[in-house]
């Protein structure tokens, strides 16, 4: 594990990205405290430029309220999504593929037809009527996020069962008599950690990419403030008011940078050989 941390540690791309996402993270914690009043509390006259006045270093938005207060709470909601949805997505994904790869067979073609099903719809679209339906909420939001991100992780996870079925010890295991749960979740699951691990890094930018493209379209939580809504709130005035859209366009690009960086840190710390060949 040691070994595993120090490269992460000489990988320069991954450092910034663990140092941009913590960050990202303080803000969001210390949001009730760097910002005591609602973000959607009008606090000053609108469209006051950045630091024009102390207090307000980001301005105001068309409405007086304080831009700094939406990026600090719209952390909050972005990560609260990208970690959540990521989390469902796997835990659907992850079954399905370790089922589909270890029985193989007509359980392993149903399986799969049934998730180029869904990779056969565009995500966006799909995400878009769901919500709709559903009706904007962070749940919605959430459980749409999860549907249409969960078949890479199925078809990733059953390559990796695939390779590994056949390997001594998972032959060792079935003759010991273990049953096919036990084989699956406590031989195989465990060696394909690394490359989950390395793919969910990737959905949680992903799905805060997804979010705020569709609180950008009037499809977010009405009762929460995102940095979509801000950009889409503020788009009609960009000529007049551009911090509006700028600022949590950065943040957006900053947070989804981060976890690109660690998702290629971490997967050059687990595969130290691709990555020296690749160099």
């Amino acid at each position: 594990m040691m070994d595993f941390w120090r490269r992460v540690a000489r990988n320069r791309g991954a450092v910034i990205g663990f140092a941009l996402l913590a960050i990202v993270v303080l803000v969001a914690l210390l949001a009730p405290l760097l910002y005591d009043q609602s973000p959607w509390r009008m606090v000053q006259r609108p469209f006051l430029p950045p630091m024009a006045v102390d207090g307000f270093w980001f301005g105001t938005d068309t409405l007086g309220r304080d831009i700094g207060a939406g990026l600090a709470y719209g952390a909050q909601v972005s990560l609260l999504i990208g970690l959540v949805s990521t989390v469902v997505a796997l835990a659907i994904g992850v079954p399905l593929g370790a089922i589909a790869g270890y029985f193989g067979g007509w359980l392993d073609d149903a399986l799969m037809r049934f998730t180029e099903f869904f990779q056969t719809i565009p995500s966006f679209a799909l995400a878009i009527v769901i919500v709709a339906i559903l009706e904007p909420s962070i749940s919605s939001i959430v459980l749409a996020i999860a549907l249409v991100s969960w078949p890479p992780v199925a078809r990733l996870v059953r390559g990796e069962f695939l390779s590994l079925r056949s390997r001594e010890y998972v032959q060792a295991a079935v003759l010991s008599g273990l049953s096919p749960p036990a084989i699956i979740f406590r031989q195989v699951l465990p060696n394909t950690i690394s490359p989950i691990i390395v793919l969910a890094s990737l959905m949680v930018a992903s799905a805060i990419l997804l979010e705020s493209a569709l609180s950008f379209l009037g499809l977010g939580d009405p009762n929460v403030m995102s940095w979509g809504y801000m950009i889409g709130a503020g788009r009609t005035v960009l000529r007049q008011a551009w911090w509006i859209c700028v600022f949590p366009g950065v943040a957006i690009l900053l947070t989804v940078l981060s976890l690109n960086l660690i998702g290629e840190g971490l997967n050059d710390a687990f595969n130290p050989r691709l990555a020296r060949k690749g160099r």
